[in-house]
C-alpha cells in the first residue's frame, strides 16, 4: 500500500512526463506548421489559391459538402472533433494566422462546417479559431 507521500511523487512525476510532452509536441507543431507557413507563403501563387477556392464555391455540388459534412458527423466521433478543435486551438502558432494566404484557404474551407458539428463542449475553442483565422459563419446557400 502506498502512503500518501508516495502518491504525490508518482503525481509530480506524471505530470512532469506530461509537461515534457506538451512542450515537444508544442515545439514540433511551432516548426512544422512555421515551415508549412514559409513554403505556402513563397511558393503557392494568389491565382492558384484564388483558383481553388473559387473551384469550391462555384463549382462543387452542394449536395457534395453537404454529404461530407454528414460522413464526417458519421465517422469522426464528438470526442475526436473536441480534440482536433482543442489541438488546434492550444498548437497552431500566431504565425499560422498572420498569414494571409493561409488564413484565406482555412476560411474558405471553414465557412462550411456548422455549428451543429462542433461539440458544445468545444464551442469557446471554435470561436477562438473563428476569430484567429477569420472564418465567417456558415454560408447559407439552400443545401439539399
Amino acid at each position: 500500500m502506498a502512503s500518501g507521500k508516495e502518491d504525490m511523487v508518482e503525481d509530480t512525476a506524471a505530470h512532469k512526463e506530461r509537461s515534457k510532452f506538451h512542450s515537444l509536441a508544442r515545439s514540433l507543431a511551432n516548426k512544422g506548421f512555421s515551415f508549412l507557413v514559409k513554403a505556402v507563403d513563397k511558393y503557392a501563387p494568389d491565382r492558384l489559391l484564388l483558383f481553388g477556392l473559387n473551384f469550391l464555391d462555384r463549382r462543387v455540388p452542394n449536395r457534395l459538402i453537404t454529404f461530407a459534412i454528414r460522413a464526417i458527423e458519421r465517422l469522426a466521433p464528438r470526442r475526436l472533433r473536441s480534440t482536433a478543435i482543442t489541438a488546434a486551438d492550444e498548437y497552431v502558432p500566431d504565425e499560422v494566422a498572420n498569414s494571409r494566404k493561409i488564413c484565406a484557404v482555412i476560411a474558405g474551407v471553414g465557412k462550411y462546417i456548422p455549428d451543429e458539428m462542433i461539440p458544445p463542449e468545444s464551442a469557446g475553442r471554435w470561436e477562438n479559431l473563428r476569430t484567429k483565422f477569420h472564418i465567417p459563419k456558415l454560408v447559407s446557400s439552400g443545401r439539399k
